[in-house]
């Protein structure tokens, strides 16, 4: 049994006791000494003889009037300290008032009578306005205070309340029907939606819920979109929370917010609650802390006992996504807690087209939109990434002043996206334009003059705000999985055919194959040490891969000596492909300048154009 501290029994409303008492003794001190004169009658009556007494003093300072009575002020030295700051007289039949005064001085002299002040407006403005803006001041001040306690974790007030966006079982917005592209994850899912319609079904046989599934796939596949998906299918309360927001600057917090999460989804089961990201808080306990016991582990550890503790009888359900999921603690991949891995993985062809023509339907196409060769256009692009292609197609559109979308506005989109706007105004040089047609010519022509090569779709030398000059499109004519070695090799050789070209042409290199050694110095590489394609190596893995679905980082696991060799086997290959690439051309010089004069003419060209003029 708990014992509450001093400092929580304590009443928070009485420091504003005293704050009120205060404002009261402020308000006095500043009607006493600041306004003295509004204590006692501000205009005192005297006679009229009285008046020209101080008249013939030269003890009068203004003087007003009107036909019935008259008001005076005196000078300031001879003022009462106290009370009287004006005062009045009846009747006053004296016609050489005007006189006396210029004599004794008065300069000034009006016929506007000075109103005396309301009795209730000075208590209005002297204690009831002063008093009521002091309480409306410490109210707010009361609010911010005890707002701030909350969120710094006041005992009294939001101390360990999780954050989690809570959404009705109608609120998700979103169903399978939503979800194109991934429907193996989908299968994977549907078992937990229909377990949550008829647990009586698999109570029957004796089997049990999973507790959790994880979500596991590269940025932008849909993983959040599919836990939406099967909370919008189920019809239950869907809690979502992202793993970031359970860390905390106080050591305990994230534990307690841990524990609130789950006490929230106990009361509403059955329900589905989604945490994003969850390597944040999942990573593998390495005792990196003070005393291996730092804030992220203590939450770790609270995860793990609550997935434990729960009753999976009751419909409660853990959804997970990570991008990560080897950096995640082997206690929280264990059966009983995440019981399914499913992996969303980047949509392979026919996925690809689905999901263009899930985004579509909000979009005015015109009929003769083919999504088919958008799809294989964009080979390896994340279902974000093709909502971002048909945006990026509706606003061209806008751009150009039409209402419906056409296919050479996806076409652009893809080319956007993948290298960026065209720059328009760069200023190219005539020499640079030809080098770079060249160039592009190079890889077109290399690659067309090689068996089992993706055909070219579309060469230009339009400047990208990438940074290219130009590019060669390739697109191939169905999904391929699998590339054997001449295909490896043929893309090296194509990766080295624009620096050929420049070499062969023009007797000089330039910078602008830099991205091209990069990309055949890559593939060269894992050929020797993942692919097990060199002679000398063979079937030896030198390399592992980290990070898979974040980038691909790679570090080799041989010696130096080994590391040496490795080397030596890679600048063999791209040295032997760049060969290969300066014969073709070579043998083909002809259609080389041809096509290069036909290209700078027209800036952008189609393959068809390029496969016509190669094969006259």
């Amino acid at each position: 049994m708990g014992v509450k501290s001093d400092d929580q029994n304590k009443n928070p409303k009485k420091p504003f006791l005293y704050y009120y008492g205060l404002v009261l003794l402020i308000v006095f001190l500043l009607n006493a000494f600041l306004f003295p004169s509004m204590m006692e009658r501000s205009v005192k009556e005297v006679g009229y003889n009285q008046f020209l007494e101080y008249v013939e003093a030269k003890q009068v300072d203004k003087v007003y009037r009107n036909d019935k009575e008259l008001m005076f002020t005196l000078k300031e030295e001879v003022k009462p300290e106290w009370g009287v700051t004006a005062y009045k007289t009846g009747n006053w039949p004296d016609p050489q008032l005007t006189e006396r005064l210029t004599e004794a001085g008065v300069t000034s002299f009006s016929e506007e009578i000075v109103t005396e002040a309301s009795p209730l407006m000075v208590i209005l403005f002297q204690w009831i306005v002063p008093i009521v803006l002091f309480v409306v001041i410490g109210q707010v001040m009361g609010r911010m205070m005890q707002k701030k306690l909350g969120n710094m974790g006041g005992p009294s007030m939001s101390f360990g309340k999780s954050n989690a966006k809570i959404y009705a079982e109608t609120e998700t917005g979103k169903t399978f029907e939503d979800v194109a592209g991934e429907e193996e994850a989908k299968e994977a899912l549907k078992e937990i939606v229909d377990f949550l319609h008829n647990p009586e079904k698999y109570a029957q046989i004796g089997a049990t819920l999973p507790k959790g599934a994880l979500l596991v796939g590269p940025p932008g596949t849909g993983k959040t979109l599919l836990a939406k998906a099967v909370a919008g299918e189920a019809h239950v309360p869907f809690f979502s929370i992202s793993g970031s927001e359970f860390v905390e600057m106080f050591v305990g917090m994230g534990a307690a917010k841990v524990r609130d999460l789950f006490k929230q989804a106990n009361e509403k089961a059955p329900c589905i609650v989604f945490i994003d990201e969850i390597d944040t808080i999942g990573k593998k306990r390495d005792g990196g802390g003070i005393g291996g016991n730092d804030e992220r582990e203590q939450t770790l550890n609270q995860l793990l006992t609550e997935m434990d503790g729960f009753d999976g009888k009751k419909g409660v359900v853990i959804l997970a996504a990570t991008n990560r999921p080897e950096s995640l603690d082997p206690a929280l991949l264990r059966p009983g807690r995440f019981d399914r891995r499913v992996p969303v993985e980047l949509p392979d062809l026919k996925g690809r087209e689905a999901i263009l023509r899930v985004h579509g339907k909000d979009v005015k196409l015109e009929d003769s939109v083919n999504f088919n060769a958008v799809a294989r256009a964009t080979a390896g692009a994340s279902g974000a990434e093709l909502a971002n292609i048909v945006n990026e197609a509706a606003l061209r559109a806008v751009r150009l002043g039409r209402s419906t979308v056409s296919q050479s506005d996806l076409e652009e989109s893809v080319e956007v996206v993948v290298a960026g706007y065209q720059r328009k105004n760069a200023a190219v040089s005539e020499k640079e334009r030809r080098i770079v047609a060249y160039h592009e010519i190079g890889h077109a022509l290399v690659a067309a003059c090689q068996s089992q090569s993706a055909p070219v779709h579309k060469i230009t030398i339009i400047p990208r705000t990438s940074g290219a000059l130009g590019y060669t499109m390739q697109v191939e004519a169905g999904e391929r999985f699998l590339m054997s070695k001449e295909e490896a090799l043929n893309k090296i050789a194509t990766f080295t055919g624009g620096r050929a070209a420049e070499e062969f042409m023009f007797h000089s290199i330039t910078t602008g194959a830099s991205n091209d050694i990069e990309q055949a110095t890559k593939i060269a590489r894992a050929m020797v040490t993942r692919y097990g394609m060199s002679d000398q190596f063979g079937m030896v893995a030198l390399e592992t891969v980290n990070n898979q679905y974040l980038g691909g980082d790679s570090s080799m696991v041989c010696s130096p000596e080994t590391a040496k060799a490795v080397d030596d086997e890679v600048i063999a290959i791209v040295k032997g492909q760049y060969e290969k690439a300066m014969e073709i051309l070579k043998s083909h010089a002809a259609k080389l300048t041809e096509l290069s004069e036909y290209l700078l003419e027209r800036e952008t060209i189609t393959g068809e154009e390029f496969m016509d003029i190669l094969n006259r």
